[in-house]
């Protein structure tokens, strides 16, 4: 890593930069990206989704979230670069740090394609301020990453209408009803899946995630998509067509933008600030009036339609079939046969692909054992990655991608002998996870007001954890899907955005002891309506996920007789919804796994 950040370091110089920004992003300020765009892992060696490596001529720092402190701080051992912990007493935010750091006249450089428009407008105001500027049109690995992954560009298909429960053409018709609520001629999509939501399109363009790159334009009458040609047969250019939409370059995009602002300086653009990169709002220009709202489509995608809503449910069942056998082949071998990280999660993904509409992994496997499982987002390396004996516990975060939808489930494995603090962690966690599957509340309430429901628990006992207690999810699209998800914590998302009705969120607290043991459960929740009477709308939420939660970690005597009854009941739905799938020994083992337990 020193020999490329020494190189980075002679381009800086060469064009006259002071300090380099490296976000994680592609040009979609997309969470999860290609390996073209892993710039920032490529310089800093750290392999975490989140963070951002700020360098200069003599420093280096990364900034990063909670969920990867553990991870950044070991691979960025030896590195020269300082570990920045977001969110931490003393720790400043990115924009405070530079405008801490930064001296008079000096530089801000960064790719424009990959910053986000409020980004680089605060890192130009901050180089202002002390003098000097931003050179925001320089990718500086192009020339240094020499061995660089190719440009993405995979083969798409159509998701048909029997699993998007919705054409393509009546997608566009409520847009442009929005669109038209808002007095816009024009509105600019860039990021990825509400692109293959509106389009009912997928590809393979980002690594588990079924994503095409591209960017859209829509106005009253017309629809254009900016993607690589190659990847469209000559089928889905036909579908393209019946649709009403044109089908242009990828690389036309902002030519074609600069173009359509420069002929239309009276036009009302609708587009998502947030989610648009610097160099769109550099092309745009300040003549044209901007509109700046979320995308329609955000919320349109998250909130799942019947079909799709019914199509979750055999997804999950064909995913609580696999990892309930792998929960079976793993309790009945650990210590019979030699196993690894990867050799499990391995097996996971065979069981998965046995179902003919199994797709993909929906993310790459977390397989933590033992004190890995403190480490939030770890990934097991091929060439270190623990062995695993029958003793402690094994955390598996996995999931997939099926034609009826995607999944994403959190299982903590006891293995043999665990201390009485895990096993006191671990009914914690599932005293949390029930609390918040059964909260009924009134419609209107954010993630912010329903995550105390499964963090009180913890805060009880002077704990907590540093993520989210959930995330939505979307359809065969972002296994992270907005603006819904579980986190006290408030953001602009968050502030905004009640929970609807077709909402799937995931509800995964955990706990993670440094050096020790972690432990995470996770299921996904649909949200749906309840009761109406005098006091407004009530809602529930109902669970898709059914795969048994290991008892071998459960302490009745820790829990009180509504959790314990809540989980009797959640297994009994286990079992009878998975009794068809299985037989023999499975089917006894299944029996025992799902016993009803008390304080007997």
């Amino acid at each position: 890593m020193k020999e490329r950040l020494t190189k980075l370091r002679e381009a800086m110089r060469k064009a006259g930069i002071d300090c380099y920004v490296i976000p994680t992003s592609d040009f979609h300020n997309s969470e999860y990206v290609s390996e073209f765009f892993c710039v920032r892992k490529y310089f800093s060696g750290f392999t975490g989704s989140a963070g951002t490596l700020v360098v200069w001529a003599e420093a280096a720092v990364l900034f990063t979230d909670g969920r990867y402190f553990l991870q950044a701080a070991a691979q960025l051992t030896g590195s020269g670069i300082t570990l920045m912990k977001m969110g931490e007493p003393g720790v400043p935010k990115l924009t405070e740090y530079l405008e801490h750091e930064l001296q008079d006249g000096q530089t801000i450089g960064f790719d424009g394609r990959v910053v986000t428009a409020s980004d680089g407008m605060e890192y130009e105001t901050i180089a202002q301020k002390k003098g000097g500027h931003v050179i925001w049109n320089l990718d500086l690995a192009e020339a240094i990453w020499t061995d660089r992954p190719a440009f993405p560009a995979t083969k798409v298909f159509v998701l048909k209408e029997c699993y998007s429960g919705e054409t393509t053409a009546e997608k566009l018709a409520r847009l442009r009803e929005k669109m038209e609520q808002e007095n816009a001629d024009v509105h600019i999509l860039t990021t990825l899946d509400d692109i293959a939501w509106l389009f009912n399109l997928r590809a393979d363009d980002v690594e588990c995630c079924p994503l095409l790159l591209s960017y859209a334009v829509i106005t009253a009458k017309e629809a254009y998509l900016f993607a690589n040609e190659r990847a469209f047969s000559a089928e889905e250019k036909t579908y393209l067509s019946e649709n009403g939409i044109c089908l242009k370059d990828y690389d036309s995009f902002y030519t074609y933008i600069t173009a359509y602002c420069g002929a239309h300086a009276d036009a009302r653009i609708l587009l998502c600030e947030k989610r648009m990169n610097y160099r769109l709002k550099k092309e745009i220009g300040d003549q044209v009036n901007i509109v700046d709202r979320p995308n329609p489509t955000t919320l349109m995608k998250a909130v799942k339609n019947p079909i799709e809503q019914e199509n979750l449910r055999k997804a999950h069942l064909m995913d609580a079939v696999a990892v309930t056998k792998f929960m079976y082949w793993l309790k009945t071998n650990v210590g019979k046969v030699p196993m690894t990280e990867i050799s499990v999660a391995d097996e996971l993904e065979q069981l998965r692909r046995e179902n003919p509409s199994f797709i993909e992994p929906s993310f790459h496997t977390i397989s933590a054992y033992g004190a890995n499982g403190a480490i939030v987002h770890y990934s097991a390396d091929p060439d270190s990655c623990a062995d695993i004996v029958a003793k402690g516990m094994l955390m598996v975060d996995s999931g997939g991608h099926y034609y009826e939808g995607t999944t994403d489930i959190t299982r903590t494995f006891v293995l043999g002998d665990i201390t009485d603090r895990m096993k006191q962690d671990f009914t914690l966690v599932v005293r949390a996870m029930l609390r918040l599957k059964d909260t009924r509340f009134l419609h209107g309430c954010t993630g912010a007001n329903l995550d105390l429901a499964a963090r009180e628990v913890f805060w009880e006992k002077g704990l907590d954890y540093k993520h989210g207690t959930g995330h939505g999810v979307g359809y065969l699209l972002n296994v992270h899907e907005g603006p819904n998800s579980f986190r006290y914590k408030v953001s602009d998302m968050s502030e905004k955005w009640v929970f609807e009705e077709g909402m799937v969120t995931t509800d995964e607290p955990g706990i993670y002891i440094e050096g020790s043991h972690g432990v995470r459960i996770e299921n996904e929740l649909l949200c749906r309506k309840g009761e109406e009477n005098e006091y407004g709308q009530f809602m529930y939420f109902e669970n898709l996920t059914f795969v048994p939660i290991d008892l071998d970690g459960v302490d009745p005597f820790a829990m009180e007789q509504k959790e314990i009854d809540s989980l009797n009941r959640y297994h009994q739905a286990v079992y009878e919804k998975l009794l068809p799938y299985f037989a023999g020994e499975e089917l006894a083992w299944l029996r025992e796994a799902t016993r009803t337990i008390s304080r007997e």
